[in-house]
This record gives structure tokens, C-alpha cells and sequence, in this order.
């Protein structure tokens, strides 16, 4: 009998871990998580309500998949119910892409840094990745649009761009989706379109009515502040949102999640409230920061992106000393979520100190 163990598949030995090492809180006193982009408001009261109902029904396996949710999404977007696809989170769904849509050797273009989650569904999947650096900390999309070959198979695009809350805007975007075969997936990444509220704005849902080749994913955990619970959702045309289906883990969105997302979605005009007081405080912040002399790109998003190079490291550590948790991107730059008004007062005081060498 052979004394070798059994060996997992050799291409994970060239995946990263998706959050490689997250910060640690100090050993005492208040500590902020601003390196998830996680809401820093917590549930309504009517998705909470909804959850302690649900949760009282966990005896009992939720439906394959979310059909109240389906209906919902589908009348709030106004496109056929066989265009929605859900999933535990966005990157739930990107697998089920990957695994639908993808082979060994396929090449998939997408802009870097960008989300995290991109190398790995890439490289699980055996498809090959095509990284074009990103200009100004903004998409390249002309750079993008040369990368693609006969071997392209797919493009995964985010707008806006996590980790740099950067934008191209609907115009740029359009022109680009017009330049990408027909044959190739473009999978479009709007995880923080609530945040967006620039004049140029483009909506995914719309572009993909007369785009087969073009998927649109959003989720319940950012704006929604559901990101605990693992919702998230598609929009494709049916051949691809059906073989994305057969992907899908079955009951993989829980009966809790789905009937917080139903909650959240009806009372939406009050989250975009909240998300408004959000928007007011990464203007905010942008703009005491850049008073102070960082560099701070706009944003679309509910983070900042603080492009510090090989600084990185060193303000991340200092930032952690007060307990302020940033995700950081050694040798490239600081994602901060914005977070509550103290948590985003502790930042500004802290970088005010960091950058007088206080």
C-alpha cells in the first residue's frame, strides 16, 4: 500500500488565499473593521424582523433556490424571471460562472489590482489570466480591448473598480462592450452601484438587454447591509443564467438571507437614505485627507483608496495601532471603508498625525 497521501489539484498550490491576512485589533481598547467594505449600519428593523421569523423555520430546508427573491428582483428590474440568477454573495456566483463558463486554457482578461476573487475563480477553473495594470488607478479599457485574443473567453470588469473606487463611466464602458466579440462573456461587477452616484453612471441591467454576452452581478451586502447573511444576484440572458443554475449550490441562499433581502428591497427608499449619509461621509473624508495631503482618488464607492506604494505597510500598522483595520495591498496602496463618524474622526486625526510625523 502506498504511503502517499491523497495530493489536492496542483493549480491551488498557485491560488491566493482570498483575504491573505487580515488585520489584527489591538489588545485593548475601541477597534474599527473598515478593511471589508462592510455597512456600518446595522439591519432595519423590518429586515431584522424578517430574520427572526425565518430563523424560527431553520428546521425546514429553504427552496433550491430563492423563488420569492427571483420574483422580486425580477419585477424591480423589470427583465423575465429566467434572467435572474442568485447565489451566496456575488462570489458565490462568480464560481458558478467558472465553473459554467470556463475550461482549461481559456484566457480571461480583467484589469489589476481588482477584485480579489478574480485570480482565484480564474486559476480554479484551469483558464489562464490576463492582468492589464491599471491607469491612474482606473480601468485601461483601450489596454483591455488590445489584450483580447482568439483565446479570450471572458472579461471581468468592475464598475466601480474595488479596491480603487475608481469609475470609466457609461459612455467609456459602452464603447468598450461594443468592441468585445459577441462570442466572448463580459461579466460586469456592479457590487457598489447604490454608492454611485456620478452624472455618468452606467446601469448594467440595461446595457445587458441587448448584450447576450453580457452578465451584470450586484448583492445584498454592501448598500443592503446584509453581509453576514450571503446574497447576492445576477442578471443574464437564459442560456447562460440557466447553466449558471445547474452550477448553483442547491439551497444555497438560506430562507433568513432570502427573506432579509425581500425586506430590505421593500423598504429601499430608507436604505438609500442611509446611503446617502455614507456618500456624505466619504466626501468627507476625501476631502480632509486631501486637505492634509494625501493623495485620495475619487470615489464610487463606500471605501477610499489610498495609493501609498511601499508605504503601504508602514501607515497600515500605524492605523492599527489605534485600531483602525484597513485592508492592505503590500507595495501598492490602503483600501478604507468608510466607516461610522467616530471611526472615520479617529482616521482623520490619525493620518493628520502620521502626515506631520506626530
Amino acid at each position: 500500500m502506498s504511503a502517499q497521501p491523497p495530493a489536492p489539484r496542483a493549480v491551488l498550490d498557485g491560488i491566493p488565499a482570498y483575504v491573505p491576512k487580515p488585520p489584527q485589533p489591538p489588545a485593548a481598547g475601541t477597534s474599527y473593521r473598515l478593511f471589508l467594505n462592510e455597512n456600518p449600519c446595522p439591519p432595519l428593523p423590518s429586515a431584522l424582523a424578517a430574520i427572526s421569523w425565518a430563523a424560527s423555520r431553520t428546521n425546514l430546508y429553504p427552496g433550491i433556490f430563492p423563488d420569492q427573491l427571483t420574483d422580486a428582483l425580477a419585477r424591480k428590474l423589470d427583465v423575465p424571471h429566467t434572467h435572474v440568477v442568485t447565489g451566496p454573495g456575488s462570489v458565490g456566483i462568480y464560481q458558478q460562472i467558472g465553473q459554467a463558463m470556463l475550461s482549461p486554457g481559456d484566457e480571461v482578461v480583467y484589469a489589476w489590482p481588482s477584485f480579489e476573487a478574480f485570480p482565484i475563480v480564474v486559476r480554479m477553473a484551469g483558464a489562464v489570466p490576463v492582468e492589464v495594470p491599471l491607469t491612474g488607478e482606473t480601468h485601461d479599457l483601450d489596454a483591455m480591448a488590445a489584450a483580447l485574443t482568439p483565446r479570450t473567453t471572458m472579461v471581468l470588469l468592475c464598475e466601480p473598480n474595488n479596491p480603487t473606487g475608481t469609475a470609466v463611466g457609461a459612455a467609456e464602458l459602452k464603447r468598450f462592450l461594443d468592441r468585445v466579440p459577441s462570442h466572448v462573456l463580459v461579466v460586469l461587477d456592479e457590487a457598489y452601484f447604490e454608492f454611485y452616484r456620478g452624472p455618468d453612471r452606467p446601469d448594467g441591467v440595461e446595457l445587458h438587454r441587448d448584450r447576450p454576452n453580457l452578465v451584470v452581478l450586484r448583492t445584498f451586502s454592501k448598500a443592503y447591509g446584509l453581509a453576514g447573511l450571503r446574497v447576492g444576484y445576477g442578471v443574464a440572458h437564459p442560456r447562460i443564467a440557466e447553466a449558471m443554475r445547474k452550477c448553483a449550490v442547491p439551497c444555497g441562499v438560506s430562507r433568513i438571507a432570502e427573506q432579509a433581502a425581500l425586506a430590505a428591497l421593500n423598504a429601499e427608499d430608507e436604505l438609500l437614505e442611509q446611503v446617502g449619509r455614507i456618500i456624505a461621509e466619504r466626501e468627507r473624508l476625501r476631502e480632509a485627507l486631501g486637505r492634509q495631503g494625501w493623495s485620495v482618488p475619487s470615489s464610487e464607492t463606500n471605501f477610499l483608496w489610498m495609493p501609498l506604494g511601499d508605504d503601504s505597510d508602514r501607515v497600515a500598522a500605524a492605523l492599527e495601532q489605534r485600531g483602525l483595520l484597513v485592508r492592505t495591498f503590500s507595495g501598492t496602496g490602503l483600501r478604507i471603508t468608510v466607516g461610522s463618524p467616530e471611526a472615520n474622526d479617529l482616521l482623520i486625526s490619525t493620518l493628520a498625525d502620521l502626515r506631520s510625523g506626530r
